[in-house]
């Protein structure tokens, strides 16, 4: 297998506001935000920036046209998406 055998890979959740946000970007926008959700479902820390406070628990992704704010379950392995600001 690849490096990553053996890891913990983080469930993706949304808030159903953040969801219609994320599902009515423009394709491009989209692809870009999606494809760096997956990044921090493999390393939640590594891959996204902190949110206020340094806790680990509250964290954001920004892309070029984008902004999410999420919420970091590391006890069950989850990621949930609370906010995306389409920046467009």
């Amino acid at each position: 297998m690849f490096g990553r055998q053996g890891a913990d890979i983080y469930r993706l959740r949304y808030d159903p506001g953040a969801e219609a946000v994320h599902e009515a970007m423009p394709p491009a926008a989209s692809e870009v935000l999606t494809l760096a959700l997956a990044d921090a479902c493999h390393d939640p820390l590594a891959t996204t920036e902190p949110y206020g406070e340094n806790d680990g628990v509250m964290r954001m992704i920004i892309t070029e046209q984008a902004f999410a704010v999420l919420l970091v379950g590391h006890t069950l392995k989850t990621i949930t998406v609370l906010q995306i600001n389409y920046l467009g």
